[in-house]
């Protein structure tokens, strides 16, 4: 089984997730600019930060850096098919993946809007989940998941 890879999605992929990275180096550094738009308890944690808290957020800045990796892969000429075949299978999964928890993320938050969930998130929060992160998630996962298809 053959793959066929799309450049201009494998580069959109890796400034995607670059920028993505960097705004949690950012914030793992100490940064705040950004930090109350996702609000909940992440923004009252960022105020006044734990150890533990900012060990996470370096932990997600570089597992989100090991998206762009991936991507970075495809470009390498593999002369085995079964390396192809694990990033075809690895590189969709994610995409699925980044896209689905930006959806269910949208479909909460757009039901704690209408009352039929409690999340404690102030208006300010729900507008940038709603008109920022969560399409953002979504728009990384489609990009992620058109990188690479079956070539017939």
């Amino acid at each position: 089984m053959e793959t066929k890879i799309n450049k201009y999605y494998v580069y959109m992929g890796i400034i995607w997730t670059i920028l993505f990275a960097g705004m949690s180096f950012y914030w793992a550094l100490g940064g705040m600019i950004g930090v109350r738009s996702l609000g909940g308890a992440i923004y009252e944690q960022a105020l006044d930060p734990e150890p533990a808290f900012v060990t996470i957020v370096w932990m997600t800045a570089f597992i989100k850096l090991f998206g762009a990796l991936l991507l970075f892969m495809l470009l390498v000429k593999w002369r085995d098919s079964w390396m192809r075949m694990i990033l075809y299978f690895m590189i969709k999964v994610s995409g699925a993946l980044l896209f689905l928890y930006g959806l269910f993320n949208f479909i909460t938050i757009i039901l704690s809007t209408i009352d039929l969930l409690d999340f404690q998130l102030d208006g300010y929060a729900i507008f940038w989940r709603l008109l920022f992160w969560e399409p953002y998630w979504m728009i990384g996962g489609l990009i992620y998941f058109f990188t690479i298809k079956i070539a017939k």
